[in-house]
C-alpha cells in the first residue's frame, strides 16, 4: 500500500513540476473564439470537490490529468490548468469548491486519468488525488457534456485507496489526504450545469451541445490500480 501511495503522489507531482506533461489551457479562456473555430471536439464537464473528514482543508482543483492513446511522449500527457474563469471556490465542506471545465481534444483516443487538488491552511498543505480512469473517444467538431463529478473525501476504512499520499506524512494526514478516501460519483447535470456554463462562458449561447455522459465511476478499478494491480 505504501508503495502504490508513493506512485500516486510522486507520479502526479512529476506531471506538475518537472515538464514530463504538456500544461493546457481550458478551452474557454482568453482565447475562447479560437477554440470555437478550431474544429476540434471541446468536452464538458464539472467538478465539485468537498472534505467532511478533516473539514479545515478543503481541495482546491489544480490540474485535470488526460493522455492520448498510449502517452509514449509528453505531449501525449495533457494537464489542463484550472483558472480563475473555471472555478467557484467556497471551501465550505457543505457547498464545496465547484469547477466548470472545458478540454479541448483534437480526434483521437484519451483517457481521463483523474483531478489533482491542494489544500493549504498554513504550514500545512495537502495534496489529493481524485481517480476517474475513463476512456474517451475524441471525434467529430461538436461540443459535448461529460457529465457532473461529486468526489467527497471522508475517513478511509481498511484498505480503501487513500485520497492522497502518505507522505509528507504530517501535511497529509493533518488535511485528511492520506487518512481518507474519496466517494466518488459521475451524474447527468446538464439542467443545472448549463446554466452555470452559459453564465459563465456567454460564447456557449447558440452552440448545440450533445450529451455523452461519462460511466458511473468503478470503485473496484480505482482500488486495482492503486494496488499497483
Amino acid at each position: 500500500m505504501f508503495k502504490s501511495s508513493l506512485f500516486t503522489f510522486f507520479g502526479t507531482l512529476l506531471l506538475l513540476l518537472t515538464g514530463c506533461a504538456s500544461p493546457t489551457k481550458m478551452a474557454f479562456n482568453n482565447d475562447s473564439a479560437k477554440a470555437l473555430e478550431s474544429g476540434n471536439p471541446i468536452y464538458l464537464m464539472t467538478a465539485n470537490l468537498k472534505n467532511v473528514y478533516k473539514t479545515d482543508y478543503q481541495p482546491e482543483l489544480s490540474v485535470v490529468h488526460v493522455v492520448r492513446g498510449e502517452a509514449n511522449t509528453s505531449s501525449d500527457r495533457l494537464n489542463f490548468v484550472i483558472d480563475d474563469n473555471a472555478k467557484f471556490e467556497t471551501d465550505d465542506p457543505i457547498v464545496g469548491n465547484s469547477y466548470y471545465l472545458s478540454m479541448e481534444l483534437p480526434e483521437g483516443n484519451y483517457t481521463i486519468n483523474g483531478l489533482t487538488s491542494r489544500s493549504s491552511s498554513f504550514p500545512i498543505h495537502g495534496y489529493f488525488y481524485t481517480p476517474i480512469n475513463h476512456d474517451l473517444k475524441a471525434e467529430g467538431n461538436s461540443i459535448y457534456y461529460l457529465g457532473h463529478v461529486e468526489a467527497i473525501v471522508r475517513e478511509r476504512v481498511g484498505d480503501e485507496f487513500r485520497a492522497g499520499s502518505v507522505i509528507p506524512l504530517l501535511d497529509q494526514s493533518v488535511s485528511g489526504a492520506s487518512g481518507g478516501t474519496f466517494d466518488i460519483e459521475i451524474t447527468d447535470n446538464w439542467i443545472q450545469d448549463r446554466k452555470q456554463f452559459l453564465s459563465k462562458f456567454p460564447m456557449l449561447e447558440g452552440q448545440t451541445i450533445t450529451k455523452a455522459i461519462l460511466p458511473e465511476f468503478d470503485r473496484e478499478k480505482a482500488q486495482k490500480m492503486w494496488e499497483g494491480e
